[in-house]
C-alpha cells in the first residue's frame, strides 16, 4: 500500500471521543466539521450535558463502550485522575488507536504512573497509543492561527499507525505540522512541554492566547 493510500484510507475516521471537557469539545467540533465521524462517549447519556456538541455535523452520543466499539481512534480527554478508571471503561480496544491528551499537572494523575499515556497502555488492550493535543490549551484546540500562521502539534510513542493519525487530525483541526517527538520514552517529556505552557501562560502571567511554532532557518 503507496503512503498516498494510506493517508486516503484514514481521511474520514470514526472517532470515540471520551471526555467532552474544553478540549475534547473543542476536538469535537473541529474534527466533525471536517468530515470525521464523531462518537461521544460518556458514562451515562441520560445525564449528559453537551446537548450544543450534536449541533455539530456527524455527532452522536453512546455509553464508552459502544461509543468505542463503533470507533477506530479514541481520543481520552478525560482529567488525569480518571485515566485508569476511564481506560478500564473502554471494553476492546484491540487494534484501535487510542490518542492520550490527558496530563498530571501538580501531581494530580493515576497513582503508580509518571505520565497517562503508560497508564492508558497498562489499562487496555492495545499498543497503539499515542500522546498528542496535550501541550497547549483549548483556546488553541479552537483557534490555532496566530496573525495568519498555523501554531503546530507536537506527538509522540511507540505507534507508527497512531502517529499518522495523530498528525492527519492535528492538521484537520487546523494545526501547521505535527512533528514526532519520539516513542513511549516521551510520554513523560510530554507532559512537562504541556506544564511550560501552562507556567508559561497562566503563572507567569503571558495569558493563554500563546502558542507554539517550531521555526528553520
Amino acid at each position: 500500500m503507496t503512503q498516498k493510500n494510506v493517508e486516503l484510507k484514514y481521511c474520514k475516521m470514526n472517532i470515540a471521543i471520551v471526555g467532552t471537557g474544553n478540549v475534547g469539545s473543542a476536538l469535537a467540533t473541529k474534527w466533525s466539521k471536517s468530515g470525521h465521524h464523531i462518537r461521544l462517549g460518556v458514562r451515562d447519556k441520560s445525564s449528559f450535558k453537551g446537548d450544543e456538541l450534536l449541533e455539530n455535523p456527524n455527532t452522536e452520543v453512546f455509553e464508552i463502550s459502544q461509543a468505542v466499539e463503533l470507533s477506530e481512534v479514541i481520543l481520552l480527554a478525560t482529567p488525569a485522575t480518571a485515566a485508569v478508571t476511564v481506560s478500564e471503561s473502554l471494553g476492546n480496544t484491540a487494534g484501535k488507536v487510542i490518542i492520550d491528551a490527558m496530563n498530571i499537572v501538580m501531581g494530580r494523575g493515576p497513582e503508580g504512573f509518571s505520565n497517562t499515556s503508560d497508564a492508558v497502555l497498562a489499562s487496555t488492550n492495545t499498543k497503539e497509543v499515542v500522546k498528542c493535543f496535550n501541550t497547549t490549551g483549548s483556546n488553541n484546540m479552537e483557534d490555532p492561527v496566530y496573525q495568519g500562521v498555523a501554531t503546530d502539534m507536537f506527538v509522540c510513542g511507540d505507534s507508527a499507525k497512531g502517529k499518522k493519525i495523530a498528525a492527519i487530525l492535528a492538521k484537520d483541526a487546523g494545526f501547521g505540522e505535527c512533528y514526532d517527538v519520539g516513542g513511549n520514552d516521551k510520554f513523560e517529556l510530554m507532559e512537562q512541554f504541556a506544564w511550560f505552557w501552562i507556567n508559561l501562560a497562566i503563572f507567569q502571567g503571558q495569558g493563554r492566547e500563546i502558542g507554539f511554532k517550531l521555526m528553520r532557518r
